[in-house]
């Protein structure tokens, strides 16, 4: 279907009008004529957001998860022996959680806990007696109950039905997003296919690039393009200096860049070294970037290495970092203007579901730098509304270094506000979306 956008904002001049043809930006004017007229009334046009670091599933699964504080209310009104998920967990909340304090917390249910960083669950003794014996993975410490980096291997004891896509599609177009990369390392084939089933079902009907720890081949149709090799670092497992540029030689033979997993300094610096050594490229990426000492800056530059954050992390989790974290070391925190400053390409992402998916939420984050609390943490790392905003607007093939621009020939991946922009980034929030395309095609609003 051809649509007319009237009476919009672009880079500033209003008024103009905006045909989208062939899943494109056909043409951009004043008093067009032709297609299913949409009236913009005056607000900004921008090109779709993009979540640069994503996981989907965790995402879907998490509208079926709790907090650890509703495990009791939760266990009340399901069946004895039923799952109940939790996801968020932090020691701040309850301690060293182990199998034992599971089995008080929830006696007749089969409880899974699972950390905030997404490393770790934790089970109660009627949920490990549900997943057999035998087969058991490296990660798994019975006698606590703790499951490390054991995602897919829980997924298969458990058989659950994979949870519904459709209701994160919605929701996150309802955020103005056209393009998610999934940044899942256990993204197999399987795994992929189910998602390029619910691309091609229009549940998911963002662009889709999804990462891997493995080789993986993108479908003829396009459902999904294949995005870096991941490489997972665990500071108490991390690997050796050999295997780790095994991995990039791997990625390398693969045509792939290399996305690194990097929450401390440590795996950071090991990440660093490794990239001396190996060589570096284009692509190649930091995801986090949780703690990034300043000596480190110099070298993601030279290394022309691209760091994904996720600014959220600063207001969803800044009080427990306040308190935490070394006075010294809290400017090193998911830094972002000193990383732009210093001509390092910087992409936004959520993270989510261990952060909000409001990419807007990200924006006002990055801006204020505010925790839920109120303190203020690196104010000098803050950045205006305009740069916020563009570190969700790039290529998701280039995050922090390709911006995508209204310009006519692009594709028709847009989102539309209902102000001019410069109100909008004033008081950002995904209530100001009024619509959003994604090749042309409307799927919200």
């Amino acid at each position: 279907m051809t649509h007319l956008i009237r009476n919009v904002e672009i880079e500033g001049r209003a008024g103009l009008d905006v045909r989208l043809d062939a899943g494109v930006i056909a043409e951009i004017g004043v008093g067009l004529r032709g297609g299913d007229e949409i009236d913009g009334q005056g607000g900004a046009l921008i090109p779709g957001l993009c979540d640069h670091h994503i996981h989907l599933f965790g995402l879907a699964a998490s509208a079926d998860s709790v907090a650890l504080d509703q495990v009791a209310a939760t266990a009340a009104v399901r069946p004895p022996g039923a799952w109940i998920r939790v996801l968020g967990y932090h020691e701040s909340q309850g301690g060293d959680l182990t199998r034992a304090d599971l089995d008080r917390l929830a006696p007749r249910h089969r409880l899974r806990v699972q950390h905030q960083t997404g490393s770790l669950w934790i089970l109660n003794s009627l949920a490990l007696d549900a997943l057999g014996v035998g087969d058991d993975p490296p990660g798994l410490e019975r006698d606590t109950g703790r499951l490390w980096r054991g995602d897919a291997w829980l997924r298969g004891r458990i058989g659950a039905e994979p949870p519904p896509l459709a209701p994160i599609g919605a929701r996150l177009a309802a955020y103005g997003i056209t393009a998610l990369t999934d940044a899942s390392v256990t993204t197999d084939a399987s795994a992929a296919d189910r998602l390029a089933a619910a691309h091609r079902a229009g549940d998911l009907p963002q662009r889709l690039m999804l990462m891997s720890g493995g080789p993986l081949a993108a479908p003829a149709d396009g459902a999904f393009a294949v995005g870096p090799l991941k490489v997972l670092l665990d500071d108490h497992s991390l690997p050796d200096f050999d295997d780790f540029t095994g991995r990039i030689a791997a990625a390398r033979a693969q045509g792939r860049a290399v996305a690194v997993h990097c929450v401390t300094a440590a795996e950071l610096a090991l990440t660093l070294a490794v990239f001396e050594a190996a060589g570096s490229r284009p692509g190649d990426r930091i995801e986090h970037g949780s703690v990034i000492p300043p000596d480190a800056v110099t070298a993601l530059k030279r290394l022309n290495l691209t760091v994904v954050t996720q600014p959220a992390f600063i207001h969803e989790r800044g009080d427990r970092y306040a308190a935490e974290v070394a006075a010294q070391d809290q400017p090193d925190l998911y830094r972002c203007r000193s990383l732009l400053d210093a001509g390092v390409p910087v992409a936004a992402s959520s993270d989510a579901p261990y952060a909000s998916a409001d990419p807007w939420a990200g924006m006002a984050a990055a801006v204020h730098r505010t925790s839920r609390g109120g303190r203020v943490l690196a104010a000098g790392e803050r950045i205006a509304p305009a740069r916020a905003l563009d570190l969700y607007v790039d290529d998701p093939s280039a995050p922090g270094r390709a911006p995508r621009r209204i310009a006519t020939g692009a594709p028709a991946d847009l989102c539309l506000l209902d102000a001019p922009l410069a109100h909008v980034l004033d008081t950002p929030g995904a209530g100001h979306v009024r619509a959003t395309f994604i090749a042309g095609r409307r799927v919200h609003g």
